[in-house]
């Protein structure tokens, strides 16, 4: 059994399929392509150099352009200007756990965090609702919030 140019490519094509689907880097399927369309060329009748260089060629070109292309189509937001870990709590409410006297430092609870903050408008009891008002390295500077304490009482029964 005599094996062509064209099948070897196809059976490259494959084999570096198959190894995309092992690793995790999605590096190979560029050249998956590329030993495709060699297969391509071969079944063409074009000689071996020209089947090099298709495969070369086609593989260094997808994979340079692997970057742009998923940036294009992966990476895709609604807002430019996204605002992540502590510049998103600008504005958000949080509930103080150790009162925040005048003149210092207490703790607040926001998204299920404790953090260190100091009020901006006087001493905050415990229990109080504040906006967090900017982040100071790992301390927020908060305000009193619109809405009071939460309180959860019980119905009364009939």
């Amino acid at each position: 059994m005599d094996i062509s140019p064209w099948q070897l490519w196809v059976i490259a094509g494959l084999a570096l399929g198959a190894l995309e689907i092992k690793l995790t880097g999605f590096v190979m399927a560029w050249f998956g392509i590329g030993a495709l369309l060699a297969a391509l060329v071969a079944a063409l009748g074009f000689g071996l150099t020209a089947q090099v260089l298709t495969f070369t060629a086609v593989s260094l070109v997808l994979f340079a352009a692997s970057r742009t292309i998923f940036h294009s189509i992966l990476m895709r937001t609604s807002s430019p200007n996204v605002k992540v870990g502590a510049e998103a709590m600008v504005g958000m409410e949080a509930t103080v756990v150790e009162a925040l006297p005048a003149n210092g430092a207490g703790t607040v609870r926001i998204n299920g965090e404790l953090w260190h903050a100091r009020s901006v408008d006087g001493a905050v009891a415990a229990g109080d609702t504040v906006v967090v008002d900017s982040v100071e390295g790992l301390k927020l500077k908060v305000r009193r919030g619109e809405a009071g304490p939460l309180v959860v009482r019980e119905k009364e029964r009939p």
